[in-house]
């Protein structure tokens, strides 16, 4: 990211040959269009070379911070297409996962893994509100619009959604650290 804050194209293109299969999977994902998908992909790699200065390594991992423009890109592009996301259902196909490269990044790529699985495993009316809020950038009211349910019910599930995550997927920390009594 130091080359390519300094202008640097062929660092740029390395990283947008490591990393565009991986944006592109989270944009169609969130898009469900592989054309709009294309340009969201395309306009997150130019936000990247135009803000690479912008990108500081203390506070996460590139993949995360290059992911969240991505994610921004697209929910913008709903907006601007004045769509809504759909609601996935059980029976959808592991595509989104498949597509992304098991590459160099092994580590990465198994922390992601775990926490689609995670989010997978949670009761169906805690996916639908994870989902709705990530992937399409819906408020809680907006979620308790699209599926008809009370906003007090919208965030007690999306609270428990989050509890439940955080339990599953962040390291937990040493209940008894060394040299505590």
């Amino acid at each position: 990211m130091r080359r390519v804050a300094r202008g640097d194209q062929e660092a740029f293109l390395e990283l947008y040959e490591r990393y565009a299969a991986r944006v592109h999977a989270l944009t169609l994902r969130i898009l469900g269009d592989s054309m709009l998908a294309e340009e969201a992909t395309q306009d997150t790699f130019l936000k990247l070379w135009s803000r690479a200065r912008q990108y500081v390594a203390a506070r996460g991992s590139f993949l995360t911070w290059l992911l969240t423009i991505a994610r921004h890109t697209a929910l913008d592009r709903l907006r601007l297409e004045g769509r809504r996301p759909l609601l996935s259902c059980e029976d959808d196909p592991e595509e989104t996962w498949n597509s992304l490269p098991d590459e160099q990044t092994a580590s990465d790529e198994a922390r992601w893994r775990s926490l689609y699985f995670a989010v997978r495993a949670l009761p169906e009316e805690q996916r639908q509100v994870i989902e709705l809020a990530y992937y399409g950038g819906l408020s809680q009211s907006q979620i308790a619009e699209v599926l008809g349910w009370p906003l007090g019910t919208v965030k007690t599930r999306l609270r428990a959604a989050m509890q439940t995550l955080r339990a599953q997927w962040l390291p937990q920390k040493d209940e008894n650290p060394k040299g505590a009594l």
